[in-house]
């Protein structure tokens, strides 16, 4: 028998042995981070943005871009989940792009966010109370009325919205168009 093999033979009992059982250390968590980018309003500068996001193998979840107080400048807020200290280097990379003036992980900080959704239900005129009272019940209006369907309008936490999400897809969901989380820092903080 060749030294490999019994080595590996040795490691398989070892394994099968009731001996204290080796522990991993714990990974840090993945979350849902909320990533505050002020930039020059040129273009290609999204581009830029989103390419130090895709090289680093993250997911964009949402991304909302929107002009400043002055029109020279455009804030772009972006969602996306991952590991705290990876996203720490993609935010400092994206802070050393050209046209960034400043990118922020608010994730930690108190901000007020909020998110709007769009809802197309089908639904025939009699069909219509159930939808109407989970509407109420979660302050969502309704924009449009039809014969055959309906559009409601709602705003709130991403957590509120995904409720309301999942308890209208029984009623023949047919569109869904979410605006993506719009942030701003409490108090004095710059967003």
């Amino acid at each position: 028998m060749s030294e490999r093999s019994s080595r590996a033979q040795r490691g398989e009992a070892e394994r099968r042995s009731d001996g204290p059982a080796r522990t991993l250390p714990a990974a840090e968590p993945i979350g849902t981070h909320a990533i505050s980018v002020f930039v020059n309003n040129k273009p290609g500068v999204l581009v830029r943005v989103a390419l130090v996001f895709a090289r680093r193998g993250f997911n964009i979840e949402s991304l909302v871009v929107s002009p400043g107080v002055e029109g020279r400048f455009s804030r772009m807020t972006i969602t996306c989940s991952g590991r705290k200290e990876d996203l720490d280097q993609v935010v400092k990379q994206v802070a050393k792009l050209v046209d960034v003036v400043h990118a922020i992980d608010h994730t930690a900080d108190q901000t007020y966010s909020v998110e709007i959704a769009l809802i197309k239900l089908e639904c025939p005129l009699d069909e219509r109370t159930p939808i109407l009272q989970i509407a109420e019940h979660y302050k969502a209006r309704v924009v449009d009325f039809g014969k055959e369907a309906l559009i409601l309008q709602a705003h709130g936490s991403s957590e509120k919205l995904d409720a309301l999400t999942e308890l209208l897809r029984p009623f023949s969901l047919v569109e869904l168009v979410r605006s993506g989380k719009l942030l701003m820092a409490r108090g004095e903080r710059v967003t």
